[in-house]
């Protein structure tokens, strides 16, 4: 930290910008205690990395692991490495290689179609007499959240396609086909603990609703009753078991859920007072499939379309013994929005469940033209390309190891310089602008929404971040205060701080802050 004495004496050697970083660094929580300017002065590429370099060699740090990267896009030179060779956890910093992949192989337009296959087409009078197929290819978008809250509102485009083909009525099954994905519906080397929530949500070829249902708690009408439980939207294909009760006025909240592993059964206990406004969880459904084809059917309803058989659902395995008929009419399709829009939900939130998907869906489109991958999970064959992707990219091997798409998996490795090299690339895509416009602005949008606020990285730093227990990542682009543009990847492992220190996050947007107010310039 800069001493309040010598403050008086630099100012005039600074410019005015400079100056209102130096004064910004003084009042962040993280820099209050952690002095980030070596040797006092930000505006020499030599007194930025001294700064950084002193930032990360505390010894708060002792045991743990930082990797830094950063580059100009302008220059391609290397202002700053540390660790830049070493292998890194990235927790969700893994999105930016998954989206690259996408955006590369498929365009920014690129919309993923959903299906409704018959073995027939209906009777002059409306009649479908066979099994309606409702066919999915992942896409994520067929949710409340996109829909202001209505999901039925976004189920509206698959009846409007069904009515528009002439059905009246269906004398067969309504099937939830997700064989489109082959493997697990979860990823590699998830956690089984991770699987409890919202965003270990299985992945599923028919995603409805991000894979969850909203699950409410409210205090029950006097002290010891049951608390009210509702689902939204309300279904029957997940049952409560509600062991809660409501306490007096001032008491504490207390509930736990328990939620048996590939189970629609969700146990409620606990107490929780009169006076709680309620609580709000988001909790997984098994089998996703058969959850949308449950809520189409009553979509269906809805619109005067009665179902005379039953609801059921197929996976890969389910097709392997049952194939798909040779001879399929197809009574219309659902596109998506396109891909460029799907990375926004995918980058800003930091969702897991739909880089997820993205993978998988790059995965059977290589397995549905590389027969050597017909063996392969929908998974590993996104791995695969990724891989090959990676080589185009210009990141060799061994540079990358990664186990699933979202980087939930404590398996993922990656390393700084990997990370930098990827944005480096994409910087010089046609995609580039798509690219960068789906991360999270700092002090804006997404996951950066309250971070780095009134500081110059806010508005300007445009980054993935990243969070798993031991594993804290922030990685992206920023345009310094001379106007330079530069790529960053900035990682933190195996960290644990103490209750005196500040949370992770903050000693990352520190290095971000100082990067954004750099005024001087690198050489090529």
């Amino acid at each position: 930290m800069i001493p309040t004495d010598r403050l008086g004496s630099l100012l005039p050697r600074l410019s005015v910008l400079a100056a209102r970083v130096v004064a910004i660094l003084l009042t962040l929580p993280t820099l209050a205690q952690t002095p980030l300017s070596g040797d006092g002065n930000s505006v020499s590429l030599a007194g930025l990395r001294a700064g950084i370099s002193k930032h990360i060699a505390q010894p708060r740090f002792a045991r743990a692991t930082w990797g830094v990267e950063v580059v100009s896009l302008d220059t391609g030179a290397t202002l700053l490495e540390h660790n830049g060779d070493q292998l890194f956890s990235p927790a969700s910093n893994s999105k930016l290689f998954t989206t690259a992949l996408a955006l590369r192989r498929l365009g920014a337009d690129y919309r993923i179609r959903t299906s409704l296959y018959a073995a027939a087409r209906p009777t002059p009078s409306g009649t479908l007499k066979s099994d309606l197929i409702l066919f999915g290819r992942g896409d994520p978008t067929f949710n409340a959240r996109l829909h202001d809250g209505d999901l039925f509102a976004a189920l509206e485009p698959l009846v409007a396609a069904l009515t528009n083909a002439g059905v009246k009525r269906v004398e067969g099954d309504l099937v939830g086909d997700a064989s489109f994905f082959r493997g697990p519906p979860y990823g590699s080397g998830w956690d089984w603990d991770d699987l409890q929530y919202y965003y270990g949500a299985e992945i599923s070829a028919l995603t409805v609703n991000d894979n969850t249902l909203q699950l409410s708690v409210k205090p029950g009408g006097r002290s010891g009753v049951p608390c009210q439980l509702t689902l939204a939207p309300p279904t029957s294909y997940f049952t409560l078991h509600n062991s809660s009760s409501t306490t007096a006025n001032g008491r504490p909240r207390s509930l736990a859920l328990d939620h048996p592993f590939a189970q629609n059964l969700l146990y409620v206990r606990g107490q929780m007072p009169l006076d709680d406004p309620g609580w709000t969880q988001e909790v997984p459904v098994h089998d996703p499939a058969g959850l949308f084809a449950t809520l189409l059917k009553e979509a269906l309803a809805r619109h005067g379309i009665a179902l005379t058989g039953r609801v059921r659902s197929l996976n890969w395995l389910d097709r392997l013994a049952q194939p798909v008929p040779s001879q399929l009419v197809d009574l219309g399709a659902v596109a998506s929005p396109p891909l460029r829009e799907i990375l926004r939900e995918i980058e800003k939130p930091s969702q897991n469940l739909y880089a997820d998907l993205l993978l998988a869906h790059v995965g059977a489109l290589c397995q549905a033209t590389n027969a050597p991958l017909a063996e392969a999970t929908s998974e590993e064959a996104g791995i695969r390309e990724l891989d090959r992707f990676l080589a185009e990219a210009g990141i060799g091997s061994g540079n990358v190891f990664f186990d699933e798409g979202s980087g939930l998996s404590r398996n993922n490795l990656t390393t700084p310089a990997a990370i930098v090299r990827l944005l480096e690339y994409m910087s010089q895509q046609p995609e580039a602008d798509v690219y960068r416009d789906a991360l999270p602005i700092a002090g804006v949008d997404g996951t950066l929404k309250n971070r780095m606020k009134g500081t110059p990285a806010a508005g300007n730093v445009r980054a993935k971040t990243g969070t798993l227990r031991w594993a804290s990542a922030l990685s992206g682009y920023v345009t310094t205060a001379a106007g330079e543009h530069l790529a960053f990847a900035i990682l933190l492992n195996r960290y644990h701080p103490a209750e005196r220190d500040p949370p992770p996050r903050q000693d990352l947007d520190a290095i971000a802050v100082l990067l954004a107010g750099f005024t001087g310039h690198s050489s090529p």
